[in-house]
């Protein structure tokens, strides 16, 4: 059973949307006890990373979140926001992340002033894979994505990083490591290729 949390922010709904199109089982985890027998965990998110982590922590779901990661028996994927808290810090705010991906998230603005490209990165963008990964899986090199953010995960492992994208500067918009992933894009607004993106997380 996928379990996404539910800790205030989000597409969760659209989440489920998806997987109910899939036919594949979810539920929505709102208390640590609803996480009891995933399979797969996604954590959505969007708006500012120290809002975001304020909500999981007082969620109580969060000791359980890093049990279960750290048992590295099921996969985690983390989305917009819920992906820039895999890291260890944010350039947005002065809370730590869960550092389930080392990295830290800085702001385009400050990363490539020279362009002056209007934020949040908003819209549809290219997504390249630079490694092979099962979560792009069939997905071919034109693939596209919806994008919302104005900050952009900076790993400190560059095998991290699984598939860039470029907003004035190049970046890694999907990051891995073991059992845990983050996507920068929104795959539930992405139509077929997001279908397929959450397809593969499901089957991992």
């Amino acid at each position: 059973m996928i379990k996404i949390i539910d800790y205030g922010l989000g597409n969760v709904n659209a989440f489920v949307n998806v997987y109910k199109r899939l036919n594949v089982p979810c539920s929505v985890a709102k208390v640590a006890t609803d996480l009891d027998g995933a399979s797969k965990i996604i954590l959505p998110g969007v708006g500012a990373f120290d809002h975001a982590m304020k909500l999981l922590n007082s969620s109580g779901m969060r000791g359980k979140l890093e049990r279960i990661v750290d048992n590295g028996d099921t996969p985690l994927l983390g989305v917009c926001v819920g992906m820039q808290i895999l890291s260890n810090k944010s350039d947005e705010g002065e809370l730590a992340g869960l550092g389930f991906i080392p990295g830290e998230i800085r702001y385009f603005r400050n990363a490539q002033s020279e362009f002056n490209l209007p934020l949040p990165h908003m819209g549809w963008n290219d997504v390249t894979p630079v490694q092979d990964n099962p979560l792009f899986k069939g997905l071919e090199e034109s693939a596209k994505f919806y994008f919302l953010h104005s900050f952009f995960f900076t790993c400190k492992v560059s095998d991290a990083c699984i598939a860039t994208s470029k907003y004035g500067i190049p970046f890694s918009c999907a990051v891995a490591s073991k059992n845990v992933y983050g996507v920068q894009f929104h795959p539930e607004k992405s139509h077929h290729y997001g279908l397929l993106l959450l397809k593969n997380f499901a089957e991992l």
